[in-house]
């Protein structure tokens, strides 16, 4: 097993080296982005995610709407990590004349768009089956304070 692992790390130091070898003349417009992004994802993101992650705690106690929710979040976030590139500045190449030419920001919106309208009417219904079936209701804690001891 030993000798697995060595040879897996002798192949990842050379694939790492080969990579960087090949980096050396873009390093001037590299460096910033493989810097500048876990800077910014340390700095910026990763608080806004934890504080929006403890307010949706808060604020929605049901598990099952506060999961519609999260994946809404979860989903959001991934089409505006693909978007960004393409939002950010304009193509270096010149346009592909077999491919139209695209309205990223308009083509955003409506991914975005759509995508809370689905979770909306998820809401909408899980909220109705709850109005409707009081036993499902009754499965999930209305807040936090139900789940505690009551002797705290």
């Amino acid at each position: 097993m030993r000798a697995v692992r060595l040879l897996l790390l002798v192949l990842g130091v050379a694939a790492t080296a080969y990579g960087g070898w090949l980096l050396r003349g873009q390093l001037d417009t590299t460096v910033p982005w493989l810097i500048g992004g876990p800077v910014l994802h340390d700095l910026l993101v990763a608080p806004l995610v934890g504080l929006a992650g403890l307010a949706l705690g808060r604020l929605v106690t049901n598990r099952r709407r506060r999961a519609w929710i999260t994946a809404g979040l979860a989903a959001s976030a991934t089409l505006l990590l693909v978007a960004v590139p393409l939002l950010w500045r304009p193509p270096s190449a010149p346009p592909n004349p077999g491919l139209p030419d695209r309205d990223y920001p308009l083509g955003l919106t409506a991914g975005l768009t759509v995508l809370w309208a689905v979770v909306a009417i998820a809401l909408v219904v899980d909220t109705i089956a709850d109005h409707r079936d009081p036993a499902r209701r009754s499965e999930q804690p209305a807040d936090h304070a139900e789940r505690r001891s009551p002797h705290v």
